[in-house]
């Protein structure tokens, strides 16, 4: 609905969603996001990695991204548990065909590190904190300023 009156396109909006949608029961939330990601949505499972989280929601789930949970990258640059981790996670939404987006980036040498990961994307501090929706369009002209 939201799409139809504001004339958004689809492939624009993710939406993110976490393991813990599934306990109400599996069959029905999976037809539901079968049915957003035909209307052209990304769908993201946030968090991955805490929680409940089980390889079978991967398998089960029409997801197009994992985000990695921030606890993760936090100490990432001490942490070759961490950094271990990241890498099998990304290789893992690698083969299954997924992006893998590493939440909580907030310096050089983190991004430097789920980079060389495979990370495809990051969220975070380095990129911005989060902004009032009227700060978004000057956030987004400086980001490509810097991206040129």
């Amino acid at each position: 609905e939201a799409i139809r009156q504001t004339g958004s396109d689809p492939a624009q909006l993710e939406i993110e969603i976490t393991e813990s949608v599934a306990v109400g029961g599996i069959d029905p939330i999976i037809k539901l996001l079968e049915e957003i990601r035909a209307r052209g949505v990304s769908v993201a499972l946030d968090d991955f990695g805490t929680g409940y989280s089980s390889l079978s929601y991967l398998r089960s789930f029409p997801f197009d991204k994992i985000k990695i949970d921030r606890s993760f990258i936090a100490d990432i640059e001490h942490n070759r548990d961490n950094a271990a981790i990241v890498r099998a996670m990304a290789g893992l939404g690698a083969s299954l065909g997924m992006e893998t987006t590493a939440e909580g980036v907030e310096t050089s040498e983190q991004l430097a590190i789920v980079r060389a990961c495979g990370c495809s994307d990051i969220q975070g501090f380095l990129v911005s904190p989060p902004q009032p929706v009227e700060a978004v369009p000057d956030l987004i002209a400086r980001l490509a300023r810097r991206a040129a």
